[in-house]
């Protein structure tokens, strides 16, 4: 391997106030290799990445490209020397081609024709092996098509440095299989790659090097073939953890909830759910599997109350077998924000969203949810300056936390999560993993969507799989693969749902 360095940071130091995001970083990528880059919420490895993009600008320290020291102020600068950065939400126009995305933006000197740009993105395909049908507009794609129409854009503009921030999350395994004999095409013509994921053993797949930040600080860099998941845990956390899900038989699972023949529309009018009937059990854990964007985000709101259906019907039931309509509901929703919590206000104020009606007289208690968010910040380990710091101050991952803390403190009977463990490092997700099997061992019925298969396949007990807004299939998770999970996931759903 080339042993020079595309990219090499020295001493990089980023303030926010008087919060220390990156604290005399060092930090090299070489040319033509793979380095994941590791780290706890809060750890400071998006706040280094947007400075290579173009986003933030260092405070201190020196950064060189390809051996020549550089400033980057804009993302233009950053284009300019060859960097491309591949957001996990992707930045596409729905209703343009892959060729068109691709050239948005571009002065007119550098765009040339539909037609060349369609020659040079076709070249692209074959060379590095996408999978992509350049004439199919971007609302046509699946998720995976869309992140190959946003790397080839990077290409297509002349990078040769790139950036994937947790590019798996949303691929199922044969589409990551996919990706990374992409990437490795990409590492054997020169590229070099960063890639920020949580996901140790695609960490040890995929990478050459791993380099490790913990609180702002470089931890250390170290070559894959002489790490472990247990080592690069022990670098992330400062201590050895174990990431162990001690999943537990459910005993006397009953009849929580029951879906049958539901269809629900989108609000662009388009059915998303199609048919869709299962039940979920007090005291066991059902995961639902499936390619973000087939209706899980709906299902799930639609149980919860917050989302019409155009039919089908959903029932709850009480511990003798009775049906219910007094029954305590969480919900997690995908939307941490937008939906879950007020961004302006602060922890405490976002635990009196779920107990405001249990205040008498005409002023608010607000010592019950002072005492509940101190608890949830101290057993969850949520970084805040204090109780009373905006949410929206918040890294992603600790607003996570705000959040999945405070619906599981109601002592629901029915608890729906969504991406729980989005956002958050490895140490904080196997914490959230075990407060749902405690609730489960409490006899609630978790109904959980999750990205990580591994992890769906370890924690739950049942996995039910939805494509294209079906049902195409309930597995028990004891028994299964990821491989037949990852085939429900891409299968039409053409069959019995139909």
């Amino acid at each position: 391997m080339n042993e020079m360095n595309a990219i090499e940071l020295k001493n990089i130091t980023k303030r926010f106030g008087s919060v220390v995001a990156n604290d005399h970083v060092d930090l090299t990528l070489k040319e033509g290799e793979i380095l994941a880059i590791l780290g706890e919420n809060g750890s400071g490895k998006t706040t280094l990445m947007n400075m290579l993009s173009g986003i933030y600008f260092p405070d201190e320290g020196q950064l060189f490209v390809h051996g020549k020291e550089t400033v980057i102020r804009s993302p233009k600068d950053s284009f300019e020397l060859g960097i491309g950065m591949i957001h996990q939400h992707f930045k596409l126009i729905p209703i343009f081609t892959a060729a068109e995305n691709a050239v948005l933006g571009l002065d007119k000197d550098k765009k040339g024709g539909i037609a060349e740009v369609n020659k040079k993105i076709q070249e692209l395909i074959d060379k590095y092996g996408f999978d992509l049908d350049i004439d199919r507009k971007i609302y046509d794609m699946s998720v995976s098509q869309k992140q190959t129409v946003e790397i080839i854009k990077v290409l297509y503009r002349g990078a040769d440095i790139l950036i994937l921030d947790e590019p798996t999350a949303v691929l199922t395994p044969q589409e990551t299989e996919k990706l990374f004999a992409v990437l490795r095409n990409m590492k054997a013509n020169g590229k070099s790659i960063i890639i920020i994921t949580h996901k140790l053993n695609e960490v040890m797949e995929i990478s050459d090097r791993v380099a490790v930040l913990r609180k702002g600080k470089s931890i250390g860099t170290i070559e894959t073939k002489d790490a472990s998941v247990d080592k690069l845990t022990e670098m992330m956390v400062g201590e050895k953890v174990a990431l162990n899900i001690d999943r537990s038989e459910p005993v006397d699972p009953k009849k929580c909830i029951s879906v049958s023949g539901l269809s629900v529309r989108n609000r662009e009018g388009v059915r998303i759910l199609k048919d869709i009937s299962f039940e979920a059990r007090s005291g066991e854990i059902l995961g639902i599997a499936g390619v973000s964007g087939n209706g899980q985000e709906q299902l799930l709101e639609a149980i919860a109350g917050l989302q019409k259906y155009e039919s089908g019907e959903i029932k709850f039931y009480d511990e003798n077998g009775n049906e219910t309509k007094d029954k305590l509901i969480s919900f997690v929703p995908e939307d941490r924000l937008g939906m879950g919590l007020v961004g302006n206000m602060n922890i405490v104020d976002n635990m009196m969203l779920r107990s405001y009606r249990e205040s008498k007289g005409l002023f608010l208690n607000k010592t019950g949810p002072a005492e509940v968010a101190k608890k949830i910040v101290d057993s969850l380990k949520i970084v805040t300056p204090d109780l009373k710091t905006a949410v929206r101050r918040l890294s992603g991952g600790n607003v996570q936390k705000v959040l999945v803390g405070r619906e599981i403190e109601r002592n629901p009977e029915l608890l729906m999560v969504a991406y729980p463990v989005r956002g958050l490092d490895i140490n904080s997700s196997y914490v959230i993993y075990n407060l749902l099997n405690e609730q489960k061992n409490k006899g609630v019925a978790v109904i959980c969507v999750i990205e990580d298969l591994d992890v769906l396949l370890e924690l739950c007990d049942r996995i039910m799989v939805l494509s294209g807004g079906k049902v195409t299939g309930i597995e028990d998770a004891r028994t299964t693969t990821k491989e037949k999970i990852g085939m429900l996931m891409m299968d039409s759903g053409k069959g019995e749902n139909e």
